[in-house]
């Protein structure tokens, strides 16, 4: 990437510095919702530790292949690669109250039902779980969503709000993205 792409590009989504906003301990569950390629995956997975489990919940079954494929040749026995319908009532195969983190990055804007989406992913969470949600500000040139598909960070938080998540607070995750840290009472 040449230095005037570069700096027109500015700072994008990091796994490694916006992890450090989740807090994650050692033997905690998390949801990766809309994984994707498993961009988080590895991130996640040594952040949990050995005893902690990631879930890296995607409805693409091409990409759920190629997460289980990126966790067997880097040793990664803690990642669970799942096929699942975020939007859809008990899409999400894991069960009721079972994580501590769930994290959505980069795909609340492709949700059609963002209120199921919403509900589904509080029932995966315990009782004072966190869920971070990092999303697109803005479209920027061809990347990310189109504008009239961004959901601005105003709406994400009323649409967890809604739900009956908490939010907690604001957290930097790039030039491009909002972060928001909500908890489930």
């Amino acid at each position: 990437m040449s230095n005037q792409t570069a700096s027109m590009v500015g700072r994008f989504v990091v796994p490694s510095v916006v992890v450090s906003h989740f807090h994650l301990r050692e033997g905690d569950q998390v949801g990766d919702f809309g994984a994707g390629s498993g961009y988080f995956t590895e991130v996640l997975s040594h952040a949990v530790g050995q005893t902690g489990r990631v879930y890296a919940c995607e409805i693409q079954r091409e990409l759920v292949e190629k997460i289980g494929q990126l966790a067997r040749s880097r040793g990664l026995m803690n990642v669970d690669p799942l096929w699942c319908d975020l939007e859809e009532p008990r899409g999400i195969k894991i069960n009721d109250n079972q994580l501590d983190v769930g994290i959505l990055v980069n795909a609340f804007f492709q949700f059609e039902d963002k209120a199921g989406g919403v509900r589904e992913m509080m029932r995966t969470l315990r009782a004072g779980a966190k869920l971070f949600v990092i999303d697109w500000s803005q479209s920027f040139g061809g990347l990310g969503p189109q504008t009239q598909d961004v959901v601005t960070e105003s709406a994400a938080r009323d649409h967890f709000e809604s739900a009956g998540f908490v939010f907690e607070r604001q957290f930097d995750a790039g030039d491009h993205h909002y972060g928001l840290a909500f908890r489930k009472p």
